[in-house]
């Protein structure tokens, strides 16, 4: 249909529709029995006077603006159904006229931009190598072993660097305790780097029953600014020592992971490791191939697309952190964050995600790509089954043209990347092995990397998630 003085601009449509005067008289009237029941007249009881007595003394508009967002939604509803333009914002209004021949509003919104891209074909990409080591399948079950280790008591020597240990601890600076500075039959692993740099090492070489002092000073940039610099010292009793036994690689172990044998549980691990390397090959080739996407996608993209997509991930963010029993205001307490700096940081995501968006709409476009009712269907049914959801109800969330436009996106990802030039990675020329680290040295890059993962920022939500996905997983 056409809109009245549409005027079409920079990806900004500005248009005209009106109510007439019937409709919006109706609406004035169903405002005026919806209100007058709390509008005191003199002269009348409460909830009686006429509505012409009430626009007398009060202004005869005094119902407009309730009964101008009463017609509003369905009216610009009206007005741009079966309109070709693709709306991405919420509609900004203003009145042009409000009389007795009605209202005539005018709407701002913005439109989906026309985008250009060139040249999808045959993208060049690398994949890395997914094949397995005996070195990485002897790695995963060294992993294992480590947690299925055990702890052993040790009562015939005395402290080591790895073992586990149990201990009294009260600290104090100058003679007063400090918050935190307490604790009793804690277990801590000698070497982990868990307590104050030079806590540890002067555990080491004592024997069960000892009491003893630990002195040591908070490092400048310690996380509580009270105690940042300062000495401190830990009276300290050591209760036991433990030392952490693996179990043997052996059939047995291969039992109590599921196999009959060590060489079946072996096959199933490496076949395991494969899966995995293949995956992260191919999520690498697919991010190579958007990245030459968006580096040939052409046009002008609204502002609002980025912050409406940064606003989205700050939602999905939100729902990952309540399905772990958190929130935004405690991630923002824990880390030191808010809403600004959490939205700055998803940003770059939002772009990437609504430029390969366009990218591939485009693509889908040019290439006619179409999508079936059974391939629909099979959609609506392989969603109820992701999220344990009714058919129906997947269906009363997500409408069928929402998971068309989401197939072809799929198709053109899959076209794309069939029509792509990929080609084993290179290897990377050995490294020369580094020269030996002092102790000293050792210990300095192990306090700097704690440190680092302290201040570490939060994982980024992933992205490339489909509009259908984002409505159940909202719903769910």
């Amino acid at each position: 249909m056409s809109l009245n003085n549409l005027k079409h601009e920079n990806n900004l449509a500005e248009f005209e529709f009106s109510v007439d005067k019937e409709t919006f008289d109706k609406a004035v009237d169903k405002v005026f029995k919806k209100k007058v029941g709390s509008i005191s007249v003199p002269g009348f009881r409460k909830g009686k006077a006429p509505r012409s007595i009430i626009e007398k003394m009060y202004g005869k508009g005094v119902f407009y603006e309730d009964a101008v967002n009463e017609v509003l939604p369905d009216a610009y509803d009206k007005a741009v159904e079966g309109c070709e333009l693709v709306f991405v914002s919420q509609p900004e209004f203003d009145i042009v006229t409000l009389d007795d021949n009605g209202v005539v509003f005018k709407a701002k919104v913005y439109t989906k931009p026309e985008m250009k891209i060139e040249g999808y074909k045959g993208i060049k990409a690398e994949r890395e190598d997914t094949a397995v080591t005996d070195d990485e399948v002897n790695e995963e079950i060294e992993r294992k072993r480590t947690q299925a280790s055990r702890l052993i008591d040790v009562t015939d020597r005395a402290v080591e660097n790895g073992d586990t240990v149990s201990i009294d601890f009260d600290g104090s600076v100058d003679g007063v305790p400090f918050e935190g500075g307490k604790a009793e039959k804690y277990d801590l692993v000698i070497g982990s780097g868990s307590f104050i740099p030079g806590f540890e090492e002067q555990i080491i070489g004592k024997n069960i029953g000892d009491e003893f002092d630990v002195n040591v000073t908070f490092p400048e940039d310690y996380h509580a600014k009270e105690l940042a610099g300062k000495a401190a010292v830990f009276k300290i009793k050591l209760h036991s020592i433990k030392v952490s036994e693996k179990p043997d690689v052996d059939d047995e172990f291969a039992k109590d992971n599921g196999f009959d044998t060590l060489d079946e549980y072996k096959a199933d691990v490496k076949a395991k490791i494969e899966d995995r390397k293949t995956k992260s090959a191919d999520a690498g080739v697919e991010e190579q191939i958007i990245d030459t996407l968006i580096s040939k996608l052409e046009g002008e993209i609204p502002e609002v697309m980025f912050a409406n997509e940064t606003e989205n991930f700050v939602r999905d963010y939100d729902n990952r952190l309540r399905m772990q029993g958190l929130d935004l205001s405690t991630y923002f307490k824990y880390t030191g964050l808010d809403l600004d700096s959490l939205r700055k940081q998803l940003r770059p995501q939002a772009e990437r995600q609504v430029k390969t968006r366009l990218a591939l709409e485009k693509i889908a476009e040019l290439e006619n790509i179409t999508v079936s009712d059974e391939e629909i269907e099979k959609e609506y049914e392989d969603m109820a089954k992701a999220y344990s959801m009714e058919v129906e109800k997947i269906k009363e969330i997500v409408d069928a043209k929402g998971v068309g436009a989401d197939l072809k996106v799929k198709k053109a990802i899959d076209l794309v990347k069939g029509a792509a030039e990929v080609s084993a990675k290179a290897e990377a020329p050995a490294k020369k092995p580094a020269a030996k680290k002092t102790a000293a040295k050792k210990k300095a890059e192990t306090a700097e990397a704690a440190e680092g993962e302290e201040k570490a920022p939060a994982k980024k939500p992933a992205a490339n998630k489909t509009t259908t996905k984002k409505k159940a997983e909202t719903a769910e």
